[in-house]
């Protein structure tokens, strides 16, 4: 290997190191963050697929609000404040979730106790005659 292929071998190395560098540097948290938004985007849709945007409107106003505010971050390279918002938008969504299969449950043992309650009505009438 001549002076010159040293060199240049040496150029290389320095420019590898340097794009690592630059690389560790750019934003730890840029990844985390922008997998925290998408993780709260999913539950956001997957509390309105629920029904939480009627039996739980709250809370998932909250759960949008703070998605909203956390892509704003996201976008202004505020990569802590999105990563909090995110996980305040996902516990938002989760608990809007949780209340709108809640109350579906609620409303269908409900309505279950009503139909036991006719049926219950009708054997009586039919034992009685």
């Amino acid at each position: 290997m001549n002076k010159h292929q040293t060199m240049t071998g040496f150029a290389r190395l320095g420019c590898a190191a340097a794009v690592l560098a630059l690389t560790a540097c750019a934003s730890p948290d840029q990844a985390p963050a922008t997998a925290d938004v998408a993780v709260s985007r999913h539950a956001v849709e997957n509390a309105v697929s629920a029904g939480a945007a009627e039996l739980a409107p709250a809370e998932i106003s909250a759960a949008r609000d703070k998605m909203g505010r956390a892509n704003q971050a996201l976008a202004a390279r505020d990569y802590k404040l999105a990563r909090e918002l995110a996980v305040q938008a996902q516990a938002d969504a989760k608990l809007a979730q949780s209340k709108a299969v809640s109350a579906k449950a609620t409303a269908a043992s409900t309505q279950l106790n009503e139909d036991l309650r006719v049926l219950r009505e009708e054997v009586d009438r039919a034992n009685s005659q």
